[in-house]
């Protein structure tokens, strides 16, 4: 299957991510926000909902300093702040769901991305 790298500083929830993307065949890893290294991943997901750093300053920083290359991005937002989709959105993300969709989904929406 693919690398897919998460971004939490939450580690029961990065932890939870983790589990299910490998039980789904996924070579997984979870990295901090001050040591995600997303090069040779085919998907990073971000963590928007976490107050202990602006996942989307994280991302748009990767971009700009070629990290992601073809990575694909997945952020993952509180229901309650439509706002931080918007931005997500509007900062490039290439999908961007709320953290209850990732609890159901993950493997599918990781499926999604790599499919294009």
């Amino acid at each position: 299957m693919a690398r897919v790298v998460a971004v939490f500083d939450d580690l029961l929830l990065g932890s939870n991510v983790l589990g299910m993307l490998r039980a789904a065949g996924h070579e997984a890893e979870l990295a901090g926000p001050d040591t995600v290294r997303p090069g040779g991943a085919a998907v990073v997901i971000v963590d928007l909902a976490t107050e202990g750093f602006d996942g989307i300053a994280l991302f748009e920083g990767l971009r700009a300093r070629g990290e992601l290359g073809g990575t694909r991005a997945l952020g993952v937002y509180s229901h309650v702040r439509p706002d931080v989709r918007e931005r997500a959105e509007a900062a490039g993300f290439d999908l961007v769901v709320p953290r209850s969709r990732l609890a159901r989904e993950g493997p599918d929406l990781v499926a999604r991305l790599l499919a294009g």
